[in-house]
């Protein structure tokens, strides 16, 4: 933590790695999220945004539809025919535009287009640029404004 009380950068950085492997997992184990946060939590030290990390997951893993409910329609197919990888980043990418309004529009689609050129297939993170740009005009119409 800084000296004035904020999450350094890095933290939050951090937890958004961890989250996309989290979520992945959670797609294809079936695993409970609460189980998963905590060997997360076990295997990844402090220097994580940990509150955020658990926000996130609560949210997506509780109610996804409604997280998916800001993005299905911009995509050019179902969403159960995107790769699990693509799913957990756009899935990330809305809820942070949804929740996180500290946090400039640009950040966030910059973010998760890195975790998508990590962790995506070959282009992977065109199309999560692409369909993330959509959902932020949506979902921060004041700040794309401007």
């Amino acid at each position: 933590m800084n000296a004035d009380g904020t999450i350094p950068i890095s933290y939050r950085k951090r937890a958004r790695d961890l989250l996309v492997q989290a979520l992945y997992q959670w797609q294809l184990a079936g695993a409970e999220a609460e189980q998963i946060e905590a060997e997360f939590r076990a295997d990844n030290g402090r220097k994580t945004d940990w509150t955020f990390f658990h926000n996130a997951l609560d949210a997506i893993t509780r109610e996804p539809a409604v997280i998916d409910a800001h993005y299905q329609g911009y995509l050019d197919r179902r969403g159960d025919e995107l790769d699990p990888i693509e799913l957990g980043i756009l899935r990330l990418g809305v809820f942070e535009l949804a929740n996180c309004l500290e946090v400039p529009y640009k950040v966030v689609l910059n973010e998760y287009v890195e975790l998508a050129k990590k962790y995506g297939a070959t282009d992977s993170h065109k199309y999560v640029n692409g369909i993330l740009d959509k959902a932020a005009r949506q979902l921060r119409q004041v700040e794309w404004g401007r």
